[in-house]
């Protein structure tokens, strides 16, 4: 992202399994993987993370302390036409920004502060960007968990509508607006269709 400092993402092993270790010190990126899946061919979606501390000053809620030491980031294709006026003029001085169009829906799946797990939570500049909170608080810290997601139904329950084709899969780690530093342990992320089969 331009004018901001990076977080490094970086390929190791742990527990006998390959990771990935990402450290941001006020620092944001992407570490994204580009896909395209049909709407009909959704299914579930399994990950698993390990945060060692939380980022004390973050808050999912407020645009100026939005920040989280753990994100999955699903972007959807669809209809932009429909997108607000203020919307369009967001995602075009994020083209401008950025080289490329945004993406018509983001769903994130994440780790909070203080919001009750299963929360959803609007992006206070857009609402074309909202967080599923799946882990929350500090009581499971230092310990590897799991989830898996039925991307369809998350999709439906946070924007109220059925999604489009999902373009991109991404890990997020990300302490800029707090100006703190944070690490986080991804694991595999898994993507099965709705036939059941690996995609």
């Amino acid at each position: 992202m331009p004018t901001k400092r990076p977080t490094r993402y970086t390929p190791i092993e742990m527990d006998g399994r390959p990771v990935i270790q990402a450290d941001a010190d006020n620092a944001v990126s992407l570490y994204r993987r580009r896909v395209q899946v049909a709407p009909g061919e959704l299914g579930r979606l399994s990950f698993s993370w390990m945060v060692p501390a939380l980022i004390a000053a973050a808050d999912l809620s407020r645009s100026d302390a939005e920040d989280a030491p753990a994100r999955i980031v699903l972007a959807f294709d669809g209809d932009q036409s429909k997108l607000s006026f203020a919307s369009r003029l967001l995602f075009d001085l994020l083209e401008a920004v950025m080289g490329e169009e945004p993406p018509y829906a983001t769903l994130m799946y994440v780790w909070d502060n203080r919001a009750p797990v299963e929360s959803v939570i609007p992006a206070g500049r857009t609402d074309r960007i909202r967080k599923i909170v799946v882990d929350s608080g500090p009581t499971q810290l230092a310990v590897w968990r799991l989830h898996e997601r039925d991307i369809a139904s998350d999709y439906r329950r946070a924007f109220g509508e059925d999604p489009g084709a999902l373009t991109s899969i991404a890990l997020m780690t990300d302490s800029d607006n707090t100006r703190s530093t944070t690490r986080a342990y991804y694991g595999e992320v898994r993507l099965v269709g709705a036939n059941g089969q690996p995609q």
